[in-house]
C-alpha cells in the first residue's frame, strides 16, 4: 500500500515539474519576440538610465529610445505575411 502512495506522489511531482516547465518555455517565448520587436527601444532606455545615474547627459539616448519606439510601432503595424517573413 505505502509503494502505491509513494508511485502516485512521484506521479504528480513530475506532472506539475511538466507544467512548470511549458509555462517557464512559453515566457521565454513571449519575451523573446517582445525583445525582437523593441529590443532597440529597451537597449536605448537602458544606455539613457546608466547615463543618468552615472551624472552624464543622455539626451542623445532618449532620442534614439524614441526614434526606435516609432520604428517598432511602424513595424508592428505593417502586413506581415510569409512572402515577406525575413524582411
Amino acid at each position: 500500500m505505502n509503494s502505491m502512495f509513494n508511485r502516485t506522489a512521484s506521479r504528480q511531482r513530475g506532472q506539475g515539474m511538466t507544467e512548470y516547465i511549458i509555462i517557464v518555455a512559453l515566457i521565454a517565448v513571449a519575451a523573446i519576440g517582445v525583445y525582437s520587436l523593441f529590443g532597440k527601444t529597451i537597449r536605448n532606455q537602458v544606455a539613457g538610465l546608466a547615463g543618468e545615474v552615472a551624472g552624464t547627459g543622455s539626451a542623445s539616448a532618449i532620442s534614439a529610445a524614441g526614434a526606435a519606439a516609432g520604428s517598432a510601432a511602424t513595424t508592428a503595424n505593417t502586413d506581415k505575411k510569409m512572402n515577406t517573413y525575413g524582411n
